[in-house]
């Protein structure tokens, strides 16, 4: 039974990393705001903003604006980019300002949302518009320069619980109702393990768990105590804890939907090549081609509205097509069709910017528990009951989403200790 953990941005926030929305916008406007302090001309721009002095500046630079045209009350009190960038977008006598990109305005007045919600407001623009290459180069431009500010953030810290969660054994009370048989099945297998198969079961798994791994007298233990019961098909009366090597996942996928390789630093080392894998499904930043940013549900009642267009423009950014521009899809498909397997989603919102592949991975017939790690946000509060909710989403089937979606009890905070 293998184990297939979602990594999405709530993973890199776990880490203290600013990959927020909002972090991203604060940085682009505070870029611009250091442009304005400090470089020359009387006209600055890129794709979305542009700002020219008024001919009635008598400046030849911006930066001498600040010197010589506005004046703070401290001499020596050194101006932001905020307030340079605010001033010049609200002050019409100092400059001509506009904004070029109604796509980009409307998520800048949206900073707080998550970035599946910038991708349905892109698809929302892309739908009701006559120019889809306006809306595609915009989104292009956009990608380009969170790129450049993904590569710009520091370091991330280890987190030892993370590990252990990605790495912990597999519980009975986690798999569905209907997958039962499975579970029963593997646990008579793992009986009749050799030497062989289990030092290979057992590879890598090197935490907090290496003293119960390696104790080859726990291993007999467990199969003399408990052969005949789980031969028999009782393996309830066996207590998890005895030996939880037996539960162990034979393989583990880290599918990555975020842009860093903060999660590749939990991989362990193994012999056997394939058993611990990162897929950045969604492209990485040493690659910017290979950067997949866009939307992905082809059961939106209107995505086959734009196939019908027969305009490939509308298409451009569409998941789905930029799928196959690379094998990561393909290792994915690869990995669920080899064996029983587990999800566990560690940071990632389950939006349905993402859904064709969601659907694809939790309704697979192989797919036999959805594990979320939810973000609690204080003693009183998380997000468990949202994320199952955007889960449920991506069913079609509700009575199979509540029979492999983990109970609230059976799960816990990503990272907490």
């Amino acid at each position: 039974m293998n184990r297939l953990v979602l990594i999405g941005n709530g993973f890199d926030l776990a880490h203290r990393l600013p990959t927020r929305y909002s972090d991203f916008i604060n940085w682009y406007r505070k870029e611009w705001g250091a442009r304005l302090l400090y470089e020359c001309g009387r006209t600055l721009r890129d794709r979305f903003y542009s700002f020219t002095l008024s001919d009635s500046i008598n400046l030849v630079n911006w930066y001498d604006v600040w010197k010589y045209h506005y004046c703070k009350s401290q001499p020596n009190e050194p101006w932001t980019e905020q307030e340079v960038l605010e001033i010049a977008q609200r002050d019409r006598n100092l400059c001509d300002y506009y904004n070029s990109s109604l796509l980009f305005e409307k998520i800048c007045k949206e900073i707080y949302k998550p970035w599946c919600s910038i991708e349905d407001i892109y698809y929302a623009f892309l739908k009701s518009s006559d120019d889809p290459k306006q809306i595609n180069d915009d989104l292009e431009f956009i990608k380009e320069k969170l790129i450049e500010y993904l590569n710009s953030l520091p370091t991330y810290s280890f987190n030892p619980t993370i590990q252990k969660q990605i790495l912990a054994p597999i519980s009975k009370e986690e798999i569905a109702i209907g997958s039962k048989s499975q579970w029963d099945e593997m646990m008579k297998d793992r009986l009749n393990y050799d030497d062989v198969e289990w030092e290979k079961l057992i590879d890598g798994y090197y935490t907090d768990y290496g003293s119960l791994l390696t104790a080859e007298s726990s291993i007999k233990y467990f199969k003399n105590e408990f052969a005949t019961d789980i031969r028999s098909g009782i393996f309830d009366n066996v207590m998890e804890s005895a030996c939880p090597a037996y539960r162990l996942p034979d393989n583990i996928m880290l599918l990555n939907f975020n842009y860093t390789n903060t999660a590749d630093m939990y991989l362990p080392k193994s012999e056997n090549p394939g058993k611990f894998e990162a897929n950045h499904i969604h492209g990485t930043l040493n690659n910017p081609k290979s950067v997949i940013f866009g939307y992905g549900d082809e059961r939106d009642d209107e995505y086959n509205v734009l196939m019908k267009k027969n305009d490939n423009e509308y298409l451009r950014h569409i998941k789905s097509f930029r799928y196959l521009d690379a094998s990561n899809y393909r290792r994915m498909l690869a990995f669920i069709e080899s064996d029983f397997y587990q999800i566990c989603i560690m940071g990632h919102s389950c939006g349905v910017t993402d859904r064709t592949l969601l659907s694809t991975l939790f309704e697979h017939p192989n797919c036999v528990s959805i594990k979320p790690y939810y973000h609690q946000m204080d003693e009183n509060k998380d997000d468990y009951r949202k994320l199952v909710q955007n889960i449920a989403r991506n069913f079609t089937d509700p009575r199979l989403m509540r029979d492999r979606v983990v109970r609230k009890e059976r799960c816990e905070p990503l990272g907490a200790k």
